[in-house]
């Protein structure tokens, strides 16, 4: 890193109606520089790097890029000064190749008379994959029906594939298994050896400490704070996003096991091609059953098959307390289960339905009046009080779920589950995308449904998540369970980093 100035932004203010998302931003990037980003939702993080990037327009205030005045109108403006921007929310057009992805908006250098050569196309698009060391999809394929973190590679090889003097990765890691962290975190070093700069929005705290060289506070729309990352610790950031000190203990304090003989699930012996082969295992009532892997080990795959989204080619999927066995979604929805997705945006909540409609459709059955037509009073109840009770941040329950931070998003997704009598709850890395303070309350949240006797799914890429919160751990590697371990035994990231490789 040198000391010159790559980015410099003065005065920068952003409003939403009444919300002051970003107020008087000043701020400077150096060339080489690795410049983490955080703060608790709603802080104005991803607003700030939206403006950089020319998705949205600044109301006011200015930016220089090389010292030069930079008013960007759209990110393909951004990208012709260098600047390129992975977003937290997916960026793919599902409809459309992976290859045809990576060049979006700029597919006319493949183009001959008007018709687009799409084997020169994925021919550039497989060079970006192989140039950066990016785990590379089916580029014939569409990206609708892909993995999450398969398009989350697509997203990096399209930023890249500028050239960027300047990255902005918005909350890029959680997407991801422990080998694709590492090859981002790889990338990272390699674009600052080569003198350009990062800047990276996370969660993560250890995580942003770890991979920065400096980390700028926001707190309700302003900077309150920059550090030198080599010079902080994550109880230091933690104070500093909200103002007061948190209890960095979010986890299960006790190392035992703790759960019921009583059996709620039984899976036997299933199987998805190409994804998961000749898996079996049990769910106690009040367990907590983790399950962890590297980014083809097949996790996210078990919690499909198990709610019936996925067709088995072999094995059973049984409810032990009724005996019916799931073989589609509705199985699970009407007898007591519940399934929190990965992907939120596409698989769980109609982003542009109200609160209250996605608060309340898992509920339908219970929410009938007379001759099985809703009854508006008791959507009404149901969506108020879980909105309160969740502490959503929001103008109200008919607030479309576009308007709200992804944090509020998951409470949301997660909190309509448990306004339902359940069994059983799957949640797929339910704490993707959501600041300390969410994650905190999400983990109690889980405390409190083991209390209730719940089984609980918990499948995730954060090491740290399963191991802070399973009773059980199975470790999964190329479709299969290779080892289950149990709290009391070798409960530490070293052993299970090892059976995962």
């Amino acid at each position: 890193m040198n000391n010159e100035v790559i980015l410099e932004i003065r005065n920068l203010n952003k409003r939403f109606g009444p919300t002051h998302a970003n107020k008087n931003i000043n701020f400077t990037l150096k060339r080489g520089e690795i410049r983490g980003l955080i703060g608790e939702n709603g802080s104005g993080k991803s607003t700030l790097l939206s403006q950089i990037a020319g998705i949205q327009r600044y109301d006011s205030g200015e930016m220089y890029v090389n010292g030069e005045a930079y008013e960007p109108h759209s990110p393909l403006d951004a990208n012709k000064h260098k600047i390129s921007m992975v977003m937290q929310e997916l960026g793919v057009v599902g409809n459309l190749s992976a290859g045809v992805n990576v060049f979006l908006g700029r597919t006319g250098q493949f183009s001959k008379f008007g018709i687009i050569s799409m084997k020169k196309m994925n021919r550039a698009a497989q060079e970006q994959f192989k140039k950066w060391n990016l785990s590379m999809p089916p580029l014939n394929q569409q990206t609708d029906g892909m993995m999450i973190e398969s398009r989350k590679m697509i997203e990096l090889a399209r930023a890249l594939s500028v050239d960027p003097d300047i990255i902005l990765l918005d909350e890029v890691t959680q997407s991801l298994s422990l080998n694709n962290r590492r090859q981002l975190y790889e990338l990272i070093n390699r674009l600052k050896e080569m003198g350009r700069s990062v800047i990276v929005i996370t969660h993560d705290i250890e995580e942003m400490v770890e991979i920065t060289d400096s980390i700028t506070v926001l707190r309700d729309g302003e900077i309150v704070g920059e550090v030198k990352s080599s010079e902080t610790t994550p109880d230091e950031i933690r104070m500093m996003m909200v103002g007061r000190e948190i209890n960095g203990d979010y986890y299960r304090a006790d190392m035992t096991p703790d759960y019921s003989d009583e059996v709620v699930l039984d899976v036997k012996n299933i199987s998805v091609p190409h994804e998961i082969s000749d898996v079996s295992f049990q769910v106690h009532a009040g367990e907590i059953l983790g399950f962890c892997g590297l980014s083809d080990s097949g996790i996210h795959s078990v919690g499909k098959a198990v709610y019936g989204l996925s067709k088995l080619s072999a094995g059973s999927v049984e409810l032990k307390y009724n005996g019916l066995s799931i073989k589609k979604p509705t199985d699970a929805l009407r007898n007591n289960v519940g399934y929190v997705p990965k992907d939120r945006d596409n698989e769980a909540l109609m982003i542009h339905a109200s609160i209250k409609d996605n608060f309340c459709l898992p509920s339908l059955g219970e929410l009938e009046g007379k001759v099985w037509l809703l009854n508006p009073a008791k959507l009404n109840k149901l969506s108020n009080e879980m909105t309160e009770s969740l502490s959503v941040k929001c103008t109200g329950i008919k607030q479309t779920m576009d308007a709200l931070s992804g944090g509020n998003k998951q409470k949301v997704n997660f909190g309509r589950w448990l306004a339902k009598d359940l069994k059983l709850l799957i949640l797929d890395c339910p704490t993707r995308g959501v600041d300390v303070g969410v994650k905190a309350y999400i983990y109690q949240l889980i405390k409190e449904a083991k209390a209730k006797n719940i089984a609980t799914i918990l499948i995730s890429d954060e090491l740290t998540e399963v191991l802070g919160m399973a009773d059980r751990l199975l470790v999964m590697k190329d479709g299969h369970v290779t080892r289950e371990i149990r709290r009391d035994e070798d409960f530490t990231e070293q052993s299970v980093i090892g059976v995962m490789i």
